[in-house]
């Protein structure tokens, strides 16, 4: 058994929050990329939610679920301009090496970001950021790339990379921040 099985109820339950809080902002029938899909959790349940064309990528594949999906070098997304409607970062980018040239290939091909991230902003949050790290390298990746940074470091990224902020929302899970983030391409 995969750890995303025998944590399956709980990413099934986040993933369905996910599709509540992004329902204002999602078409049915979009065509949504979801960067750094993991475990396809979240993709099948937007798949489903919005009927939606979701494809996955990745730079490794750990889907549960199989959903169209492609291997990419993290740096790079293998598809035109504007393609899709939308690219989904769900608890990515802190993984990242270089989030930046992530987000800016999100931007090249989709006219719509949505992000979720974790933010260290305060004690309990910085505390579960850094285990957080520890143990999904531990799991998943053989590197140590983990960069938390928080709301206000974020929005300077997505300015200074020409994004607009269409939405903010803070996801209250204690004792961890989050943010939700829809970004104009």
């Amino acid at each position: 058994m995969s750890y995303y099985q025998l944590l399956f109820p709980i990413y099934q339950w986040a993933a369905k929050r996910m599709c509540l809080d992004c329902q204002p902002f999602i078409k049915k029938g979009s065509k949504i990329l979801d960067l750094g899909c993991g475990s396809a959790i979240v993709a099948k349940n937007f798949q489903d939610f919005f009927q939606a064309e979701v494809i996955g990528v990745d730079i490794r594949d750990r889907r549960i679920f199989k959903i169209p999906f492609q291997i990419i070098d993290g740096f790079h997304l293998p598809f035109p301009e504007k393609y899709f409607d939308l690219v989904l970062i769900s608890y990515v980018l802190h993984h990242s090496e270089d989030p930046i040239a992530i987000l800016k290939e999100a931007k090249r091909v989709s006219k719509k970001i949505i992000i979720y991230e974790d933010l260290p902003e305060d004690i309990l949050s910085k505390i579960y950021c850094q285990l957080h790290g520890l143990t999904f390298n531990k799991l998943f990746q053989e590197n140590n790339n983990v960069s938390f940074r928080a709301a206000k470091e974020w929005e300077e990224i997505f300015q200074k990379i020409g994004l607009t902020i269409i939405f903010k929302k803070r996801i209250n899970n204690f004792p961890i921040k989050k943010e939700l983030y829809i970004l104009g391409a």
